[in-house]
């Protein structure tokens, strides 16, 4: 439940001290403020005042308010135990400021984006009419400028003494948003406590990005309103952001003093224009297979399932020169076996999406073994979707040994989930690139493969079925796995024959777990490689060259065929 809030005090004020909600101790006020309004003794944050929150977030004197003629509407002439209009008069003298909402122009970190924060002090956050008109206008100067939104959101949602004139702005300014997303501005929603109604049934949750601050109440319906209606005492973390976090439904929680970083991060990684790509030093990667090492199919099957073998987020570390993961699929979890954000690589924006394994026994369990559920292929669709939205190259890392076949995956829809993440990389309006490193087990896998160029690291596999998988369906026998491995041509040399890879990468002897860094650096400029060959090509013509790197695959004339194995293999 939530913990009653408390907000320090007003500065000019006399009060030396200030006693946590959280934690009861009492916290010298000055303390306070150096701290951002964060208890020092428990990390509770305080509500903040508009000026202050500006202050925290903003470039020094670099708001400019554009918010002073915004005026509640009284169209209704509701009455409750006191006029609405009284209610308003009130809320001005208690706050100083003629409605819940400020809007304007500001920069971070040098970067210009319009910025529209609420106020939770004034009819607590509620959304009326000019709350609405606030944020709608804030929206359509982005749009103007074509310049990044930032919105910071504190409502109990929306406000009953409007009648259905609040319940418009719903849609009003879910109508500015979607102008936006489809302009390919960035908008970045921050939820602060407590964010309710129909505040987080429109605007706020449909940002590019949602943030939130630790432990910020956010939900539609209230919880005693729940508890009410369902007759169920709520679990403990109910509608936390750790909670939402956890379930797919923020992409970061951060604390108060990393938000401006955070925030930077952001605009800078979404500002950059078509930059150059970064020099290399790594290996070129190789399209002739008899320029492969000589292994059995089984050896590079366990090579590319061994543990040690550098996954997605280490690549990441080592390729490109920053990145922002994001996290949640927005409708049911926060996939871990899936891992994606924005990076830069050089001057060059892009998304980056991957399978993640882990080296120990914990760190596997906690990522499924790399074997995504149904929200982990959607948490990477809203990634693809974001690299089309700016026009981002999309670069996928595939490392699994297949989609988790369990009963909660398919009563969530994990075929559908596949299916529509192979249909969506396929006409994704931005270069794509893939390069399997460890695993590539089945319909798992190809649902981050359908890229413009295909790439796999030389001791990596690719398959429609697991060697045990096929062993035992078809030969009757697990033990027939090496034979298996053979019999399926998963093998790299292989894959280039039959046209299923563009280019291998190259490894250091005895595998890329033995050098990661070097391993990396080949990565890197294979993947720059491929990116200087795409960029550039208009969108009808890289559509339809993807199409046809698929449509051949199986059509007669146009698919090489490989020789029988020999028997001495």
């Amino acid at each position: 439940m939530s913990t009653p809030a408390q907000a320090p005090p007003k500065p000019g004020t006399d009060v030396q001290w200030t006693r946590c909600p959280s934690c009861d101790a009492f916290v010298y006020y000055k303390r306070l403020q150096r701290n951002l309004g964060v208890c020092p003794e428990c990390n509770y944050h305080f509500r903040i005042p508009v000026a202050t929150r500006l202050e925290q977030l903003l470039d020094e004197n670099s708001f400019d308010d554009l918010s002073g003629d915004l005026e509640p509407l009284d169209v209704i002439g509701f009455a409750d135990s006191k006029p609405y209009a009284q209610r308003i008069e009130e809320a001005q003298r208690k706050t100083g400021s003629r409605e819940g909402i400020t809007y304007g122009t500001a920069t971070v970190g040098g970067l210009p984006l319009v910025v529209s924060v609420m106020n939770f002090n004034f009819v607590g956050g509620s959304m009326g009419s000019a709350v609405g008109e606030g944020v709608t206008r804030a929206a359509e100067l982005a749009l103007e400028r074509r310049i990044p939104l930032l919105v910071v959101c504190a409502s109990g949602g929306a406000r009953m003494q409007e009648g259905c004139i609040s319940l418009m702005q719903m849609a009003k300014t879910s109508a500015a948003f979607a102008r936006l997303h489809e302009e390919g501005i960035l908008v970045v929603c921050l939820l602060t406590d407590p964010t309710y109604g129909g505040v987080s049934a429109s605007f706020a949750t449909l940002g590019d990005v949602l943030l939130a601050e630790p432990n910020s109440y956010i939900g539609f319906a209230g919880p005693k309103v729940i508890e009410q209606t369902i007759r169920q005492q709520l679990p403990d973390g109910f509608q936390t952001a750790e909670f939402l976090l956890d379930h797919g439904m923020l992409d970061l929680v951060e604390p108060r003093e990393n938000l401006q970083g955070v925030l930077r991060k952001l605009l800078e990684l979404h500002t950059l224009s078509d930059g150059d790509l970064p020099e290399t030093e790594g290996a070129e990667a190789v399209n002739d297979p008899d320029s492969l090492s000589k292994r059995s199919a089984w050896d590079i099957v366990q090579l590319a399932r061994n543990i040690e073998r550098p996954n997605t987020l280490e690549y990441v570390g080592f390729v490109f020169d920053d990145f922002q993961e994001l996290y949640g699929d927005r409708l049911f979890d926060e996939d871990a076996a899936i891992v994606g954000g924005v990076g830069r690589l050089g001057d060059l924006a892009v998304v980056v999406i991957g399978h993640q394994k882990g080296h120990t026994t914990s760190e596997m369990m906690e990522r499924n073994f790399g074997m995504p559920n149904p929200e982990g292929y959607r948490k990477g669709m809203r990634l693809m979707e974001h690299a089309a939205r700016f026009g981002m190259p999309l670069i996928t890392f595939v490392d699994t040994p297949g989609a988790y076949p369990g009963l909660g995956a398919e009563e969530r829809g994990q075929s559908i989930a596949i299916a529509e993440s192979i249909m969506k990389m396929s006409r994704l309006p931005v270069p794509a690139i893939t390069i399997v490193t460890g695993e590539g087990g089945s319909g798992g896998a190809l649902a981050l493969a359908v890229g413009d160029r295909v790439l796999m690291m030389e001791n990596s596999y690719y398959s429609v079925i697991s060697p045990e998988g096929c062993s035992t369906i078809l030969f009757k026998d697990a033990a027939q796995a090496p034979r298996a491995a053979e019999a399926l041509r998963l093998t790299a040399a292989d894959l280039l024959r039959l046209g299923i890879m563009d280019t291998v990468v190259l490894e250091p002897e005895g595998g890329a777990h033995t050098d990661p860094p070097t391993a990396a650096a080949n990565v890197k400029t294979a993947i720059v490689s491929a990116l200087c060959e795409l960029i550039g090509t208009p969108v009808d013509e890289l559509l339809q060259n993807r199409y046809e790197r698929f449509r051949k695959f199986g059509a007669p004339g146009r698919q090489p065929t490989l020789p029988p194995i020999e028997e001495s293999e």
